[in-house]
C-alpha cells in the first residue's frame, strides 16, 4: 500500500472547506441580507414615529398653523422619501366652545381659559430591498402623536 504524503491530506481538506463553505455561504448571505432589510424597516418606523412627535411639539406652540405642523412633521424626516402627514388642531375653551384649527388667542379674547389638542397623522410607505416569500412588496408604516397644552 502506497502512503498518503502530508500534502494530499492537505489537498482533501481544503475540498472540503471549500465545500462546506459553498453549502453555508447562501445561509449566510439570506442571514445578512434579512438583517439589513429588517434594520432598514425599523428605522424608517423610528423616523415616522420620530416626525408625528416633532409636529405634536410645533403644534402646541403654534396650535392654529396645521400647515406649519404638517411642515415640521415631514422636515423632521429628511431621509425618508413620500412622507405623508395630516394634523388636526382643537383649540377648547373652558366654557365649553371648541374652534376646530383655531389658536389659542380665541379663547383669551373671551375671557376664558383654554387648551389645546393637536393630532398628527404620518405615512411612509417601505419597500423591501428584496422580494421576500410572505412579506408584501410595500408596507405602510404609520404613526400618529397627540399632545394637549395645558390651560392657558
Amino acid at each position: 500500500m502506497e502512503k498518503r504524503s502530508r500534502f494530499d491530506l492537505l489537498r482533501g481538506e481544503r475540498g472540503a472547506s471549500l465545500l462546506e463553505f459553498a453549502l453555508v455561504l447562501p445561509l449566510f448571505m439570506l442571514l445578512l441580507f434579512g438583517a439589513v432589510d429588517f434594520g432598514r424597516a425599523y428605522y424608517l418606523s423610528m423616523e415616522v414615529a420620530g416626525a408625528a412627535q416633532a409636529g405634536a411639539v410645533y403644534g402646541i406652540q403654534n396650535p392654529g398653523d396645521i400647515t406649519g405642523i404638517q411642515t415640521a412633521a415631514v422636515a423632521d424626516a429628511p431621509n425618508v422619501s413620500g412622507l405623508t402627514a395630516t394634523a388636526t388642531s382643537i383649540s377648547e375653551c373652558s366654557d365649553g366652545t371648541h374652534s376646530p384649527n383655531a389658536s389659542l388667542d380665541v379663547c383669551k379674547a373671551e375671557g376664558t381659559t383654554c387648551v389645546a389638542l393637536v393630532t398628527v397623522s404620518v405615512n411612509a410607505t417601505y419597500t423591501p430591498l428584496f422580494p421576500w416569500p410572505g412579506i408584501p412588496k410595500s408596507i405602510t408604516l404609520s404613526q400618529q402623536a397627540a399632545m394637549r397644552s395645558l390651560g392657558s
